[in-house]
């Protein structure tokens, strides 16, 4: 894993000192070496992290053999051994998936990223056409960010913080990017939280030529359902993801396991068993009675691993928050954070690299909402007096605990979902704030408003990449980790999002395919388990003395630069120890860490 800087303008080499502050600012993600290349109208910076061919062969900047293409790559190319294969006439210097891409490119060109697999973020600068080819992966793993800067340059890097260190950009503060922030607790996957500085989307592509830019898509997610049964269906999906993760091991340094306990985490390092003699895995837990640890130790005992726990310690949340919260570069609002920098600080004393469990709820229907939204769907009609009878029973359960009454009015289970799950503020509390955008993200499908598989799609295409991907890469790369996600396989992903409905979800079973497929894998004791949060409450959090303090010094002082984006007054309505003030104090952190560029 690495960060990636460019800048294209005239006389390149003028712009040294900028490609430096830009690579300087990028440290975090790659310690082991710093390079930059110039060409007569491009710089290209890179900081490396070494996973793939140590040596100096894997160095970025990397040139192809003709020295007309250069390339700065961001991730992992899976499977790039068997593509390496396909394009055994060039002449490779090293063993590194980044020269595959070159030679990938110098036969088809754009047409390239159609065949590339894996986590990416890259950019090709080609000297012969004056052109700049940068993409990124369709699932939104790995970030890139982009800028025209005050001389017409074109600038981009892995991070907001290297733009602007480049000095080239005056950043202005983007409204739309806070109403989606206010509401969902991150900024969306289309956006960033500046009006000019702007985000590369996941699956797109970018190509910039003469002084000018355009941006496409490449890959939209499948948009429709398969047709199969449950047999057909395991044994497809237990050979997709042995593949998945046989791929993602390949490595030039151990590869460990991120192991909570929990039906994906616990499939992953049963599978990872298969192909290694032992491995590594590593736990984190609060030490209280719904502590994690001991179901992750039942699957580390039953797999012989090197199991490593670490122990939550009581500690100062605002010292933590103050540390933590500069890597984000945007405002970031999932509570989870916190443990989960935690778990990769622990990680890297001993690893690199290791694969997570992640976006298994979103794919094999694992959220105690989308089992709502289903029995809702299955049962009422939002439409009419049955339905909001209905729904008030639900408000007497404890997995439905989120429904109120203002909800009753939602017409369709999506305008539930969008509505209200995950989220904030809503509308008018937003414009109360003095934010008063309608911003709305778009999709590279149209979602059938009462399609539980739809819905999925939606969070596959928004709250994957624009939260729990900038989760997990910020609070890793911050720790120079690198995290893969064998669920994220394209054909692995692709088969999961096109699967039935009633292979996933009923009104009594989640995870149904991984279940029937995995639980032969499990212990007893996790096959009849349930999915449980990575965190403690935000509540509990807050009945800390140096929390509230760092709070209303924040949010309880005019002079805060929070406040020339948002109401003082209305923001001292919302401080009740909830989900809204934690968004706030995110929001009030966000300025305070970038006041000095406000």
């Amino acid at each position: 894993m690495c960060g990636i800087a460019g800048i294209i303008a005239r006389n390149a080499r003028n712009y040294q000192e900028e490609i430096q502050k830009m690579t300087d600012a990028l440290a975090h993600r790659g310690p082991d070496s710093s390079h930059a290349e110039f060409y007569e109208n491009a710089a290209l910076g890179h900081r490396r992290l070494s996973i793939i061919d140590l040596s100096e062969n894997g160095t970025q900047p990397m040139f192809s053999n003709t020295k007309n293409e250069c390339i700065v790559l961001n991730g992992e190319i899976y499977g790039y051994l068997a593509i390496k294969d396909q394009y055994a006439d060039y002449p490779y210097h090293g063993s590194s998936d980044t020269e595959v891409i070159l030679a990938m490119y110098q036969r088809k060109k754009e047409k390239l990223i159609h065949d590339l697999p894996g986590m990416f973020a890259f950019a090709i600068w080609d000297n012969e056409k004056q052109e700049l080819f940068c993409a990124r992966d369709r699932f939104g793993e790995k970030p890139f960010f982009y800028a025209v800067g005050k001389n017409n340059e074109f600038i981009f890097a892995s991070e907001i913080k290297s733009i602007l260190a480049s000095g080239l950009i005056e950043p202005q503060v983007n409204h739309d990017a806070l109403s989606h922030y206010l509401q969902y607790g991150y900024v969306s996957t289309y956006q960033s939280i500046y009006h000019n500085i702007f985000t590369l989307p996941p699956a797109h592509q970018l190509i910039w030529k003469d002084g000018k830019f355009s941006v496409s898509r490449y890959y939209s997610i499948p948009a429709k359902d398969r047709t199969m049964s449950l047999s057909e269906a395991k044994e497809e999906f237990t050979y997709l993801l042995k593949n998945a993760v046989k791929k993602q091991l390949v490595a030039d340094v151990e590869v460990g396991s991120f192991l909570s306990g929990g039906l994906d985490s616990s499939s992953v390092v049963a599978l990872v068993a298969e192909f290694l003699p032992r491995q590594t895995t590593i736990s984190f837990g609060y030490d209280h009675k719904e502590s994690e640890l001991k179901y992750a130790k039942e699957i580390a005992d039953k797999y012989h691993t090197n199991h490593i726990e670490v122990h939550e310690k009581k500690q100062d949340l605002a010292t933590a928050l103050l540390k933590i919260s500069p890597f984000f570069d945007e405002p970031f609002a999932d509570i989870s954070f916190i443990p989960h920098y935690e778990i990769c600080r622990n990680a890297r004393k001993d690893l690199t690299v290791v694969l997570s469990g992640d976006v298994g709820d979103e794919l094999f229907g694992g959220y105690d909402f989308y089992r709502v939204e289903n029995t809702l769907r299955n049962h009422f009609s939002y439409k009419n007096i049955i339905a909001k009878f209905g729904l008030k029973l639900y408000q007497n359960l404890k997995e439905t605990s989120f429904v109120t009454k203002k909800n009753l009015a939602h017409p369709h289970i999506l305008d539930f979902h969008q509505n209200f799950v995950r989220n904030s503020f809503n509308k008018e509390e937003q414009r109360s704030l003095g934010i008063l955008s309608d911003y709305l993200q778009p999709y590279s499908f149209t979602p059938d408003p009462d399609s539980l598989n739809d819905i999925m799609r939606v969070d596959m295409e928004g709250y994957v990449p624009g939260n729990m991907m900038v989760k997990s890469d910020r609070m890793a790369m911050a720790n120079s980790l690198e995290v893969r996600t064998p669920f994220l396989d394209v054909d692995f992903a692709e088969f999961c999002i096109q699967l039935p409905e009633q292979l996933k979800l009923n009104n009594e079973h989640d995870k149904i395919i991984l279940r029937e497929s995995m639980g032969s894998y499990w212990t007893e004791t996790i096959r009849n388990r349930r999915k449980q949060g990575f965190g403690m409450s935000v509540k509990t959090w807050f009945d800390e003395e140096n929390l509230i303090r760092l709070s209303d010094d924040l949010l309880r002082n005019r002079d805060q630069k929070i406040f020339n984006y948002i109401d003082f007054e209305a923001a001292q309505k919302f401080q009740k120890k909830d989900h809204k003030h934690w968004n706030l104090l995110q929001l009030a952190l966000w300025a305070h860490n970038n006041q000095n560029v406000l």
